[in-house]
């Protein structure tokens, strides 16, 4: 399955088979590299909250699992970000942005393969994110992210979406050997990428964007 550029599509992670966000994106380019993805600055948006309002990293994971939850329709208030899903890999890369829209650095977001799915009306790309990360800076150096959280739901299997920490961590660290030898794509492609002018951001999330999860 191929998504044509510019095509409005939705990026969502599940958790367990419930869907935790969704991010609205354009579609870069697909080829067999993968999936390039432009999340516009306003795009539409959705997460899941506990019924205060809270999301999951405002409480510790045992009071998170014990909670109801809903769906949250929202606006991505960053910076634009453009990710990319290599074919078949257990990760994803993103170029964030500052403030004023310049590169700042990669983040790996260490994920199961997208699965896809096309109803017509709404497409998109369904993954489990796996919590720990890598962030990759300009100089190639990096360093671990979230390694608090990923430790901390690790102690609670029979609710953790996450069954294998050695495989999680020996994909970041393959990874980062590759950004470390400068190679794609932290090479500097993409760095520079400028949407095209006729893409506009949406007023919501497209008719669909809540079907139940592939994954």
């Amino acid at each position: 399955m191929r998504f044509e550029p510019g095509r409005l599509v939705v990026h969502r992670n599940v958790r367990r088979g419930r869907i935790g966000w969704v991010r609205s994106a354009r579609v870069v380019l697909d080829d067999d590299r993968g999936l390039l993805l432009w999340v516009a600055r306003d795009s539409p948006v959705a997460h899941e909250v506990a019924a205060d309002g809270r999301g999951m990293r405002a409480m510790p994971f045992t009071e998170w699992i014990t909670t109801g939850y809903r769906l949250e329709q929202a606006r991505w208030n960053g910076p634009p970000v453009l990710k990319f899903l290599p074919t078949g890999a257990a990760h994803s890369v993103w170029w964030f942005r500052d403030a004023h829209g310049r590169f700042s650095n990669w983040y790996v977001n260490l994920e199961e393969p997208g699965v896809r799915w096309d109803d017509g009306t709404a497409a998109g790309v369904d993954m489990v994110d796996q919590d720990l990360d890598v962030v990759v800076y300009p100089d190639l150096s990096w360093e671990w992210k979230d390694e608090d959280e990923f430790t901390e739901r690790l102690a609670h299997p029979e609710h953790y979406w996450v069954p294998d920490e050695r495989a999680v961590r020996a994909e970041g660290e393959r990874v980062i050997r590759l950004a470390e030898a400068g190679g794609f794509p932290f090479d500097g492609t993409w760095c520079d990428f400028v949407p095209p002018a006729e893409w506009d951001v949406p007023d919501k999330l497209p008719t669909g964007w809540d079907r139940p999860p592939v994954r």
